[in-house]
C-alpha cells in the first residue's frame, strides 16, 4: 500500500494514499469561532469551504508550524459514505465531504504492506485516530485513521445536516 508520510516532532505518521483527494501547498486558513482548538478553520477549494484539522494541535496541543514542508492534504471524510477500499459506498445518498489536514513534513510517500502494521500495545481512547504501527529502517511509523479523526459531535459542527443556513432560509428566518 502507498502512504503519505508526515512528521510531528520527529515521529513519523502515515496516511493511506487512497484516502487522499489532493495535496496542496500551505495557504491561509480562515479561523472559525466556536470550534474545538484543533479545527484551524476553513479553506476555499474549488469554490467550496473545506474544514481544516490541524494534526499538530490535535496530537501535540500546539499549532502546526508554517514550514516549507507543511501541506494541506485534502482527504475524504471517512464517515461520509465514501469507501476508500475500492468497493461500493456504504450509503450512496451520503455526499462525499472533504477535510483538509494541516500536516508538517508531508513531502514523501512510502510503500508499506498492510500486514506490516501491528497494534502498538497501548490503548489510545483519546486519540482513536492513531492506528497500528509498522517498523522499518528509520524506526516506527503510525497509521492515521482518517475515519476516526472526528467524533460525532465535531462532525455535526463541521457538516450539519441540513446546513444551519439552509434550515434558517426554509424556516423563513434570516441566517
Amino acid at each position: 500500500m502507498l502512504f503519505l508520510v508526515f512528521e510531528l516532532d520527529g515521529e513519523r505518521y502515515a496516511l493511506d494514499a487512497r484516502e487522499i483527494v489532493r495535496v496542496l501547498p500551505l495557504q491561509p486558513v480562515r479561523a472559525f469561532a466556536g470550534t474545538p482548538p484543533y479545527i484551524a478553520g476553513v479553506i476555499d477549494h474549488d469554490g467550496a469551504p473545506v474544514p481544516v484539522v490541524d494534526l499538530a494541535r490535535l496530537a501535540l496541543g500546539r499549532p502546526s508550524r508554517a514550514l516549507m514542508s507543511t501541506r494541506l492534504v485534502l482527504v475524504n471524510d471517512g464517515a461520509s459514505g465514501v469507501d476508500t477500499s475500492g468497493g461500493a459506498s456504504a450509503d450512496i445518498d451520503t455526499p462525499s465531504r472533504c477535510l483538509a489536514l494541516l500536516l508538517e513534513s508531508a513531502t514523501r510517500t512510502q510503500t508499506l504492506a498492510a500486514d506490516a502494521f501491528a497494534e502498538g500495545g497501548i490503548a489510545t481512547p483519546e486519540a482513536r485516530w492513531l492506528g497500528p504501527v509498522a517498523s522499518d529502517a528509520h524506526g516506527f511509523v503510525q497509521w492515521v485513521k482518517v475515519d476516526q479523526l472526528l467524533d460525532a459531535r465535531v462532525r455535526a459542527l463541521l457538516f450539519p445536516d441540513p446546513p444551519s443556513w439552509r434550515r434558517a432560509a426554509t424556516d423563513g428566518r434570516a441566517p
